[in-house]
């Protein structure tokens, strides 16, 4: 009789820990994915660009300001949703957002930034994602802050709303600009 009690007990305990886990998971904000590269130097890069293949995008030539790295591409459908609000952002003139056009093809990519605007000073086109994996990307769209010194300051994965901006990426910007 105790055997056959042992029997139902362990997957009953295991079942209760697994909903248990369950539970908390479902709890956590998703887009809050930790970054081990925040407060360390950006990951060096060096490409071409998307809309002009013989001109190059570096971290080299981005040191010495504060900017937004946007990673995006075509044939993300949340970056659909967060263009429009980059494409107001950089209206305002606060700060650079440079992109990484993250595996797509070069025309879907300027054919996307022709159709919905761009947002960007210059993107970055990485064809084969080894740029995006060095950069800790987990998927598209993931957007980095970056310090004058070329440190990782903040990293949003998924789309940034107009909350996001306001409450959370714009004070940091002017925290950072503010810097010496």
């Amino acid at each position: 009789m105790a055997t056959l009690r042992m029997r139902f007990a362990l997957p009953l305990v295991v079942f209760v820990l697994l909903v248990a886990l369950l539970g908390v998971g479902l709890t956590l904000d998703p887009r809050e994915v930790p970054s081990p590269l925040i407060g360390k130097p950006a990951p060096a890069f060096s490409l071409p660009q998307v809309a002009a293949a013989d001109r190059t995008l570096s971290l080299d030539q981005l040191k010495g300001q504060v900017f937004l790295l946007n990673v995006w591409a075509s044939w993300c459908v949340s970056c659909r949703q967060e263009h429009p609000v980059l494409v107001e952002f950089s209206k305002r003139n606060i700060i650079p957002i440079y992109g990484l056009n993250y595996k797509d093809g070069r025309d879907e990519a300027l054919a996307w930034l022709k159709h919905f605007g761009d947002p960007y000073r210059a993107s970055a086109f990485d064809e084969d994602g080894k740029m995006g994996i060095e950069w800790g990307v987990y998927g598209v769209p993931e957007t980095f802050l970056v310090d004058k010194h070329g440190v990782i300051r903040y990293k949003q994965t998924g789309p940034v709303t107009p909350q996001d901006l306001e409450n959370k990426i714009l004070p940091l910007i002017r925290e950072l600009q503010g810097a010496a």
